[in-house]
């Protein structure tokens, strides 16, 4: 089964503000488009995915993900994260209506296109299906095979309102760029242990984070 990705992109000055600890305001933003230029990145070299849409209404992101080959979707809901996600499933199915679809995070810079293939692979057995993060409390990708709802519940306890929902929860091993998400300052040193991609690789040695190789 090939898959259509829906990635959501809050504007990137809003974005990462939990980061605080660990980059300042200037600097967030950048990061958190790193993160999405590494993660689309990622997505679009998996064999297992045909196309990647982001819904964003930053321009500049816009700009920079479209350049990787992201089709960019205009989040004209603007009501939030489950919004932006349930609109962009929809722009996706209008074009092709009998495809399978799965929300993936922005931030996931570690992503390895080998181990998300494993997690949509997988995810094809269930006629909806998630992947918990590394902290075992929220999701970073929620599936749906073709004809199904995504039904996205992202946001607190999401991996318990999405397991709630029925969709089965995919219980994989060595899938850990899939689930490492990026949110704080520990997340981010985690990821770098896993190997991040080049853009959040050359702004996070800036940034001489303790820890990551050369500090």
């Amino acid at each position: 089964m090939q898959w259509t990705l829906v990635i959501p992109l809050k504007a990137l000055a809003r974005a990462k503000s939990r980061l605080s600890d660990t980059a300042t305001d200037a600097v967030r933003p950048g990061l958190a488009l790193a993160f999405a230029q590494d993660t689309v990145a990622a997505a679009l070299a998996c064999a297992a995915v045909d196309d990647v849409a982001v819904v964003t209404d930053d321009a500049l992101a816009g700009r920079e993900l479209a350049a990787l080959g992201a089709w960019i979707v205009p989040d004209e809901p603007g009501g939030g994260l489950n919004a932006a996600l349930a609109h962009g499933t929809a722009a996706v199915r209008s074009r092709s209506p009998e495809c399978a679809v799965a929300a993936l995070n922005a931030d996931l810079p570690a992503l390895r296109p080998l181990e998300l293939a494993r997690v949509l692979d997988a995810a094809a057995e269930f006629p909806r299906a998630f992947l918990s993060d590394a902290a075992a409390i929220g999701t970073t990708l929620l599936a749906a095979s073709p004809g199904r709802e995504l039904r996205p519940a992202f946001g607190t306890d999401s991996r318990a309102r999405h397991r709630a929902s029925g969709a089965a929860e995919l219980l994989l091993t060595a899938v850990d760029s899939v689930r490492q998400d990026v949110d704080t300052g520990d997340d981010l040193r985690a990821a770098l242990a896993l190997g991040v991609g080049p853009r959040t690789a050359t702004l996070a040695a800036k940034l001489l984070i303790p820890g990551q190789p050369g500090t």
